[in-house]
């Protein structure tokens, strides 16, 4: 059974950082290309960044520069280190594994198995 478990969501003030982890099992890790999605109340659920399985990784403009994809494929976890948040960060963050074979970033319906998210809120 596939399984992603985010955590390390919070409450920071604006300026500050969190660091997001994702846990899965049950699949291929190493594999597997990674992304994070983010989802503020009455929105839609929207891409933030991913990482392929070898390495290179992509970012949002909302986000390019502030947020890092890493991964740990010894451990099967891919994290989101935020750096200089903003209010309009907050959000349900969600990790998600990539489908095989697909290759758009930003389509959601290229992702299956998601994890049950972490909320982070920013404070102005």
């Amino acid at each position: 059974q596939v399984q992603l478990v985010e955590s390390g969501g919070g409450l920071v003030q604006a300026g500050g950082s969190l660091r997001l982890s994702c846990a899965a099992s049950g699949r291929t890790f190493s594999t597997s290309n990674m992304a994070w999605f983010r989802q503020a109340p009455g929105k839609e659920r929207e891409f933030v960044g991913g990482m392929s399985w070898n390495g290179p990784s992509t970012y949002a403009r909302s986000v390019e520069g502030r947020f890092t994809i890493s991964r740990d494929n010894a451990k099967n976890t891919v994290f989101l280190q935020m750096n200089s948040l903003k209010p309009e960060d907050t959000a349900t963050y969600y990790c998600a594994f990539m489908r095989r074979g697909a290759s758009d970033w930003y389509t959601k319906l290229n992702y299956v198995n998601w994890g049950q998210g972490t909320q982070v809120t920013v404070s102005s």
